[in-house]
């Protein structure tokens, strides 16, 4: 029977259910080696201009509105898993910029991993949670953009987000209207980083899902989200096209970067401070600190120093992932913390750490993500 099912081959110990292709797969590894923009030798960095203009730079009265709305909602975003990521858009971050652009064109469609001369390496949801603290596990039964919003904001001709703070934030009771509002512009501005640059609705259905007490798997879609913009800079890269302005989490695969490359950069995660929980007006005492210690890994990686986009460092660093970090500076899994300073709520190899069975069963199952 078996010689009327599968197709004939002259090596005994392989069998086909069809069709047959070629046993050798150097061509099809070559094909797919020749998409990974550095084949490509577009090297310039005119094609980076304007690329960063949605990074979430600090707008003035948001920490204050931060302060005010998590007085009120605090335990229910605990509840959300939204406490950690909103929090960490109260700390300036730094541009790795020469980093960033260098590790572009190690980006690979195929694989959705960068591949580097040490290895492949990507982000997963197992970095999310630990660097986000976001929903990875909840079932997503509806698409983030399905509904439409009861609410609605005027977008236009407000001055921009520090205009949007001064007309949404309020002096009464925050009431679901408002923590909306503050979810919108934390989703478009600080998560997903609209290419706009300035305010829009187009999250505004989330956030009032999210403000009603709704539950989705926000950090599957910063994930998404990530993939999606090293997807169009790639294809751009090969094309020798200018990249402008797409924007995009370019924070998220900064906060990767940075922590998976600590030891080449010779970054203590342990040492770096995270801005207080203080009013922008704030006046320090002679020994106060405008800072504390971080409570977990995010806090400590969006707080690392940057670096400029200059060719000499784009370059210098180009050339350390094509030729691979050293054993020593490698960081497969950067979540090290021998004295337990931040919590962990994730480790490969740790089954303490695997109590909660749907966020490890979501961290190991393969997911498509577009």
């Amino acid at each position: 029977m078996a010689d009327k099912i599968v197709i004939p081959t002259d090596q005994p110990h392989l069998q086909f259910l069809g069709p047959l292709g070629n046993l050798d797969p150097t061509d099809l590894i070559n094909a797919k080696t020749n998409r990974i923009p550095f084949r490509a030798e577009n090297f310039s960095l005119d094609l980076w201009k304007d690329v960063f203009c949605s990074w979430p730079s600090p707008t003035k009265g948001w920490k204050d509105w931060f302060l005010r709305v998590s007085n009120s909602n605090e335990v229910q975003w605990g509840e959300r898993k939204l406490d950690q990521c909103i929090r960490l858009s109260l700390a300036d971050m730094e541009r790795n910029e020469s980093l960033l652009i260098a590790t572009s064109y190690f980006w690979s469609d195929t694989l959705n991993a960068f591949v580097f001369g040490h290895g492949p390496a990507s982000p997963t949801l197992a970095d999310v949670l630990m660097l986000t603290g976001l929903n990875i596990s909840t079932a997503d039964t509806t698409h983030l953009f399905d509904t439409k919003p009861s609410a609605k904001v005027e977008t236009r001709c407000i001055g921009g987000w520090s205009g949007y703070i001064q007309k949404y934030r309020r002096t009464c009771p925050v009431n679901i209207k408002e923590q909306t509002t503050f979810l919108n512009m934390w989703l478009d501005k600080f998560v997903f980083c609209g290419r706009s640059a300035g305010p829009t609705s187009i999250y505004l259905s989330a956030a009032e899902r999210l403000a009603n007490g709704g539950r989705f798997p926000l950090g599957r879609y910063l994930l998404g989200s990530a993939y999606h913009l090293l997807h169009q800079v790639a294809q751009k890269l090969l094309l020798g096209q200018p990249i402008g302005n797409l924007g995009g989490p370019w924070w998220f695969i900064n906060m990767w970067l940075s922590l998976h490359m600590h030891k080449h950069l010779e970054f203590d995660l342990f040492t770096q401070r995270f801005p207080r929980d203080i009013v922008e007006d704030y006046e320090l005492g002679e020994e106060e600190s405008a800072t504390r210690s971080p409570l977990n890994f995010g806090e400590a990686a969006i707080v690392l120093p940057g670096t400029g986009g200059n060719a000499d460092q784009v370059s210098r660093f180009f050339q350390t992932l094509y030729e691979g970090l050293t054993r020593e500076q490698r960081a497969w899994m950067p979540y090290e913390d021998p004295d337990t300073r931040f919590p962990l709520t994730f480790h490969p190899f740790n089954d303490a750490l695997h109590k909660d069975r749907e966020v490890m069963m979501a961290i190991i199952t393969p997911e498509l993500y577009r």
